[in-house]
């Protein structure tokens, strides 16, 4: 019987992705354009648990919520908060999980700037007693991004306005909630600088459109590291390459990516 290398493709994705270099270039060239609106070295660390306690007429409710990736970008004495999400499979209620996500980040703010009103005590009015902030206070904004790896292409929502049934003539009055998702079945017209994302994307495109002939073209003679080659295997699911990957660690050598992607087909066609 083969040896079963067990790995988690949630704990290799967040790996993969906690790389700066990494995260910005994926943010640039998904929402920027390719523009380095984001740069590696002012990506600082987060808090991925944004879980907390929601109060409402006396009732209180804990709502926990971890998420994958966080950063934080600071211009001068402002700062822009980035999150991340992997998805495997489809989630029917995604756009819903990012405004709540979203919204604890508000909330751990609001909770930290009330705290410290009420320390100093320096109101200027009774309204700003009542909501613990100052009239010239504010929040900082949250960008996220989800990542769905999955083969089927996505036909969940979008938005929040996907989610409900209402009538078109209500839709305006609605106050709606899109979320930021890039499908990697339907990554190709990205053009990514950092060559783990492109390797890693090209060949969970090729393994899904079995696609050899093309990669084959484009990677023949060419390496990657076995991390790479560990989170391509781990998100298609493939033993196969997952197997090649570890005994290729075992060697400290880099994995040949069109050998590993026959074996993928190898597996594939052994499977049928």
């Amino acid at each position: 019987m083969p040896v079963r290398n067990q790995v988690k493709p949630d704990t290799i994705l967040k790996t993969f992705w906690k790389n700066n270099q990494r995260f910005a270039d994926l943010f640039n060239t998904v929402l920027f354009e390719g523009n380095p609106v984001l740069k590696p070295n002012d990506l600082q660390e987060v808090d991925t648990d944004v879980s907390s306690i929601i109060k409402f007429n006396g009732h209180a409710e804990i709502v926990q919520r971890i998420l994958d990736v966080v950063r934080k970008t600071a211009y001068g004495v402002d700062f822009i908060i980035w999150g991340l999400e992997n998805q495997e499979k489809i989630h029917y209620a995604m756009p819903l999980r990012h405004m709540i996500g979203d919204s604890l980040i508000y909330l751990k703010e609001y909770n930290e700037i009330a705290a410290k009103n009420r320390k100093e005590k320096e109101y200027s009015t009774t309204d700003e007693f009542l909501s613990a902030l100052k009239k010239d206070d504010r929040l900082h904004p949250v960008i996220s991004l989800c990542i769905y790896y999955g083969e089927k292409e996505w036909d969940g929502p979008f938005n929040l306005l996907d989610m409900l049934v209402i009538p078109e003539y209500l839709k305006p009055l609605v106050s709606d909630y899109r979320m930021n998702l890039i499908q990697v079945r339907q990554s190709e017209n990205l053009c990514f600088q950092n060559q783990d994302i492109s390797i890693v994307f090209d060949m969970i495109r090729s393994i899904y459109n079995k696609d050899y002939e093309t990669f084959h073209e484009m990677y023949k003679d060419k390496t990657m590291s076995t991390e790479l080659g560990l989170t391509v295997g781990s998100v298609v699911k493939s033993q196969a390459i997952i197997n090649e990957v570890m005994k290729m660690e075992e060697k400290r050598s880099e994995v040949d990516m069109c050998d590993a992607l026959q074996r993928w087909f190898d597996e594939a066609v052994q499977e049928k």
